[in-house]
């Protein structure tokens, strides 16, 4: 049997590229005449840029500014003209010093660094994942990087950070980066919430990245100042549009100013990565994530993988540190089964640290319930036509 290997990152655990990685090797020890085919996958959150190195992009490293200012190492994925650039990696929660409460200050400016790098270097395709970031900033320091000017009553510039969004009065984009006028911007985004009001970027979003309410207030006003300044520029009013409340206010910034659109994260990453044409001839796909629950119902990577396998009538299972959902749950997603590290460890600290030694033996079994069987009935089958 040819098997694709499809999984997400376990967080805090194992990356996508290792996830896959031991589950191959699990499936190859209890059926070693297996075809094992690794394709690891992202939403468009943080991994992302694993998962385009993985499909053959070669990485491009880039120093650039983190999101309260410091200067970090990344990078971005390139492959014929299209750079895959992942604001987790330079603009991400994980980057906080200490995981401190930053929501007025931090800033998407460095992911703007990465863009603008990419541009440089002849890219005119942009795929930015925007899942993971630390800023409600409405995109404002994307755009600074790339040349627009932010001013204030006294054509000062502003400074970073949605807070100081308060003190905007005009956009400049005289200086924006000209490639922007050939370059295609693909936003990878799950996320339908407008830019303002009590589901947008701040009021939503705000107090994951510990925003007080009184934090979430002042950023929702400073980001209506931002959008009435893009507004008067662009002459296109998009803060109501789903999606540009994306990543801290990131979409509205890409829509307006950058002219992107928006996709689902997954299809966007199983596009990059060439999952669908690694399909044919495949007998059974598996996919996964840390843990299955109530939101892998809608749109996290493991139901988009599995979308798209139902669509080429290949079956497939689910693997996970932990489940929260019973094969009802996970039947309209089209995973046939479900298998848990819980299950064969049931101290969670142990599903973490051991995380690939469990998921090898799990991946046995699913050699034994989904490949093992069907390789000897093939041997039997062949040997009675001899």
């Amino acid at each position: 049997m040819r098997v694709v290997i499809a999984p997400d990152k376990f967080r805090g655990s194992l990356s996508a590229p290792e996830v896959a990685a031991h589950l191959a090797a699990g499936l190859i020890r209890a059926a070693p005449a297996t075809e094992v085919v690794q394709v690891p996958v992202a939403d468009g959150g943080d991994g992302t840029l694993d998962a385009a190195l993985s499909a053959g992009y070669r990485r491009v490293p880039v120093r650039a500014e983190g999101p309260t200012g410091e200067p970090v190492e990344t990078a971005y994925a390139e492959r014929n003209g299209v750079a895959v650039v992942e604001m987790a990696d330079v603009s991400g929660l994980r980057l906080l010093p200490d995981g401190r409460a930053m929501a007025r200050t931090a800033s998407s400016y460095g992911t703007g660094e990465v863009v603008r790098a990419a541009l440089d270097a002849g890219c005119r395709r942009i795929v930015l994942g925007v899942g993971g970031s630390a800023s409600t900033d409405g995109g404002a320091g994307l755009v600074q990087a790339l040349g627009a000017r932010l001013l204030d009553a006294g054509g000062r510039e502003v400074g970073r950070g949605g807070a100081a969004l308060a003190a905007v009065e005009s956009l400049d984009l005289a200086g924006l980066h000209p490639a922007l006028g050939e370059a295609e911007v693909v936003v990878a985004s799950d996320v339908d919430n407008p830019l303002l009001g009590p589901r947008g970027a701040a009021a939503v979003y705000g107090p994951q990245k510990r925003a007080s309410p009184a934090d979430v207030a002042e950023l929702d006003a400073a980001l209506s100042q931002w959008a009435q300044a893009v507004r008067s520029v662009t002459g296109d009013d998009v803060a109501d549009r789903p999606g540009a409340g994306a990543a801290g206010g990131v979409g509205f910034a890409a829509l307006a100013v950058l002219g992107a659109t928006l996709r689902p994260g997954i299809d966007l990453v199983l596009d990059l990565v060439g999952f669908r044409a690694a399909l044919p001839g495949v007998g059974l796909v598996v996919t996964g994530e840390g843990s299955l629950d109530e939101q892998t119902l809608h749109g996290k990577a493991p139901a988009g993988v599995a979308a798209a396998a139902r669509a080429a009538d290949v079956p497939v299972v689910a693997v996970a540190g932990r489940s929260l959902l019973d094969l009802t749950d996970l039947a309209p997603t089209g995973i046939r089964a479900a298998y848990a590290l819980t299950d064969i460890e049931p101290d969670p600290a142990r599903c973490m640290s051991e995380a690939g030694p469990l998921l090898e033996r799990l991946a046995m079994r699913v050699a034994a319930d989904w490949v093992t069987d069907d390789d000897e009935e093939r041997a039997h089958d062949s040997s009675s036509r001899a």
